[in-house]
């Protein structure tokens, strides 16, 4: 695995009469963290669909890299190794009997040795937490357990990105926390993240980037900027990130919020304290 580029350029995409993606650009650098948003029918499900090759646009292209998506069967397998798509319920995705059996689906599909899809699975159960799990029944698992065993199922396919249609939905805050973590795991090995979340707050404190989907349009920039914009998140049925609301009602200036957003309450106390003129120390 390695981190590439993906690159959409007009793409206009629907089902039957009804258009849901109108003229999407949307670049995606090689190990950027990066968040998408928007309203429930917005189209984030049917973009991250059409990013992965299991939707095909009326118009447009998708590159990672400098290979093109191509809508053959050998071109869908191609992509489908360098691109996995995770979806919001893992029960639509997993349905072997245990976790082992149901991460090694992939991998032995594409036909390699019995050796290499060992390695692929370990290592793939291995990055995501779940190794003493590994004989464990499907149905004996937790919900965040699932989410993460189909994060792996993609992982073994060692794409270089991976698209997740709300990971972090459902679960509680430890569970949440425990994906976060696995995250970062994948991006150490090198695959790079996209992830569709509603959480304004999680978008602001874990991306690097954050594309928010507003009637088929995609728009996309740093994190201050995006959720900063009251004006794009009103039209798209969201609400600013807690932090940057309590950062501009203590006075900060937007731009300065738009430069340097604050993730974490504690940067919202520093950059009060550092307005107020108090030391650094201070405000710890």
């Amino acid at each position: 695995m390695s981190h590439q580029a993906l690159e959409a350029s007009g793409l206009i995409a629907g089902y039957g009469n009804a258009t849901v993606l109108s003229d999407v650009h949307l670049h995606i650098p090689g190990g950027c963290r990066t968040a998408l948003l928007g309203a429930n029918g917005s189209g984030k499900t049917t973009l991250l669909k059409v990013l992965s090759g299991a939707h095909r646009p009326q118009a447009g292209q998708v590159r990672v890299g400098e290979h093109k998506l191509r809508h053959s069967r050998a071109g869908l397998t191609e992509h489908r190794q360098r691109v996995q798509l995770v979806m919001q319920d893992p029960d639509d995705q997993l349905f072997s009997a245990d976790v082992r059996r149901d991460v090694s689906f992939g991998p032995t599909n594409l036909g390699l040795s019995r050796g290499e899809v060992i390695a692929r699975v370990d290592e793939a159960l291995d990055v995501l937490g779940l190794g003493a799990l590994a004989d464990r029944p499907i149905h004996a698992l937790s919900y965040g357990q699932r989410k993460r065993v189909a994060i792996a199922g993609a992982l073994a396919m060692r794409p270089c990105l991976l698209l997740l249609d709300e990971p972090t939905a459902g679960l509680d805050p430890a569970g949440v926390e425990e994906m976060l973590l696995a995250l970062t795991s994948l991006e150490a090995h090198g695959t790079t993240v996209v992830l569709s979340t509603h959480d304004v707050d999680l978008a602001l404190a874990w991306a690097d980037r954050v594309a928010i989907v507003e009637h088929g349009i995609v728009h996309c920039g740093p994190p201050g900027v995006m959720l900063g914009d009251a004006a794009l998140l009103q039209r798209s049925r969201l609400h600013p990130p807690r932090n940057i609301q309590l950062a501009l009602k203590f006075g900060i200036p937007r731009d300065h919020v738009e430069r340097t957003p604050p993730r974490t309450l504690d940067d919202v106390v520093a950059l009060v304290g550092a307005l107020a003129g108090f030391p650094a120390a201070a405000t710890h």
